[in-house]
């Protein structure tokens, strides 16, 4: 997608379908209120256009509402597409990231491929931060995963550009284009990689995908395979993948900025690259298992993450290392009851085959202390128990550093995406202990997505950690006005702020 920033008058802008933003700037909650609806820009001739519609009543304020004119009065663009961003008092540059999402996917369900979309400067939101949201949200609005149907419609869009007034400060604004435009990309390319099926996507095709991806941005990367598992003793990661006829992928990705801080920080993005999941000999039932390729969200998330890294060139060392395998029942796969050794040596007494997420992870972090990385993200969509907890509107977030869950949580508000606190408390290590070997891989349904967590605690060793479990919000179960059903890409712009607050 090419795209612009235009600065001059909105009344000038010649396009298909130019957008603007309504809101609410009635103060008053209760439901007799009358709506006092405005344009979030201070053109004139943008007020115009819309006072008639404003007036009329037709507009009900509602956010992500779309009414759409034709030949607006006093504007050279074709059709003008007003949106909902609710009330004023709230509006947020994640309201106008899926504003633009919204945008785009009603421009694209005309068939129009291109729209103009104006910077709203009426708000409390900056110029720069609005602009980077809007590039976002179009980029996500515009991604469908119908791949392979034979019948498929190129409803993509060519052209996007943002309209700023003609004095808004270029620089700010251009630099804020490029983030929004590679952070949009990389959530979309890491989207790409969760939609392929498994018989697409296995191990080795991830990591043949992770090395051209490498190739392309400039990062080093390697990939290895069963031998490499046996020779580091991770007996933990090759476990999963014993069962499977596919080899297991261990893709190390390694960003150098170009002055490198003796005692600074190395930032390690551990992910879960499980390209299907049947459960193996504890098989999940026929119901849904279609879904299991997205299993290597987490995984998928750190490709893309370490995608941006590279091209936003931030002053902190990152590896990026993806744990891939397929998790499947046959004659070698292992059993529940076996004993598996981790690369840090633990015994892990295997309580259920499908619990198998951990058992990756737990031989990535080591290696990632190994290769010297000082703080520790993973990610993964890990727990069942987690979605039970917190449904499919935020992800888990588990910390056992205070400094770390800080700068997490202000990469996440920066970057709009929502996740949620989860305890560690000491206690529910008890919950974890095996009567044959170190741990177990299954605490059981209580707490479950706590005691996977501390599972991983065991093999973070000292260093400031994060767990993302984003089982919940990796696959969009429905449609929703900004973004279609399907994967989500959740975690790539919030890793990405997190990586640049360094």
């Amino acid at each position: 997608m090419n795209t612009k920033l235009i600065y001059s008058g909105i009344a000038d802008v010649q396009t298909e379908c130019l957008v603007a933003i309504v809101l609410d700037h009635n103060t008053d909650s209760s439901k007799e209120a009358n709506p006092d609806h405005k344009v979030a820009s201070n053109d004139k001739a943008l007020a115009d256009a819309v006072a008639d519609v404003l007036a009329s009543g037709d507009i009900t304020g509602k956010s992500l509402e779309t009414n759409l004119l034709h030949s607006p009065k006093g504007l050279k663009a074709k059709r003008l597409l007003i949106v909902g961003g609710g009330k004023a008092q709230k509006f947020s540059a994640d309201d106008i990231r899926k504003i633009a999402g919204t945008a785009a996917r009603f421009v694209k369900g005309k068939n129009l491929k291109s729209l103009a979309i104006a910077v709203p400067d009426a708000t409390s939101v900056s110029a720069a931060n609005a602009v980077r949201a809007i590039v976002e949200g179009v980029f996500v609005g515009d991604f469908d995963p119908n791949y392979y149907q034979s019948d498929r419609k190129d409803q993509r869009i060519d052209d996007l550009a943002i309209v700023a007034a003609a004095n808004a400060e270029k620089k700010a604004l251009d630099s804020a284009l490029e983030l929004g435009r590679v952070i949009g990309e990389s959530q979309n390319f890491t989207r790409d990689l969760v939609n392929e099926p498994g018989n697409k996507m296995t191990p080795a095709i991830l990591g043949q995908r992770a090395k051209k991806m490498s190739d392309e941005v400039g990062l080093k990367c390697e990939v290895f395979s069963t031998e490499k598992l046996h020779e580091l003793k991770m007996g933990s990661f090759w476990s999963v993948s014993q069962g499977s006829a596919e080899p297991p992928a261990l893709i190390v990705m390694t960003y150098e900025p170009k002055v490198v801080k003796n005692g600074g920080p190395v930032i390690g993005l551990v992910g879960k690259g499980v390209t299907f999941d049947t459960g193996g000999i504890s098989i999940k039932p026929a119901d849904g298992m279609e879904k299991m390729k997205y299993d290597m969200a987490g995984g998928a998330a750190m490709i893309g993450a370490m995608r941006a890294i590279a091209l936003l060139k931030p002053n902190v060392k990152v590896i990026g290392i993806v744990c891939a395998a397929e998790n499947m029942p046959s004659g070698t796969a292992q059993k529940p009851g076996d004993v598996q050794f981790a690369m840090n040596g633990k015994a892990i007494e295997i309580i259920n085959t499908d619990a198998e997420g951990r058992l990756v992870l737990a031989d990535g972090l080591c290696y990632a202390r190994q290769l010297g990385c000082t703080h520790l993200v993973d990610a993964a969509t890990l727990t069942g128990a987690c979605v039970v907890a917190l449904g499919y509107v935020n992800a888990g977030i588990f910390a056992n550093n205070e400094d770390m869950y800080s700068r997490f949580s202000k990469a996440q508000q920066e970057a709009g995406e929502k996740f949620w606190r989860l305890p560690l408390d000491d206690e529910y290590r008890e919950m974890i202990k095996s009567g044959i070997a170190d741990i177990v891989n299954s605490g059981g349904r209580w707490g479950g997505a706590v005691t996977a967590a501390k599972f991983l605690q065991e093999f973070v060793d000292d260093k400031p950690w994060i767990h993302l479990d984003i089982a919940g919000v990796a696959w969009m179960e429905e449609n929703k006005p900004w973004i279609a059903k399907g994967p989500s890409g959740i975690a790539v712009r919030s890793l990405v702020e997190f990586v640049k607050g360094w």
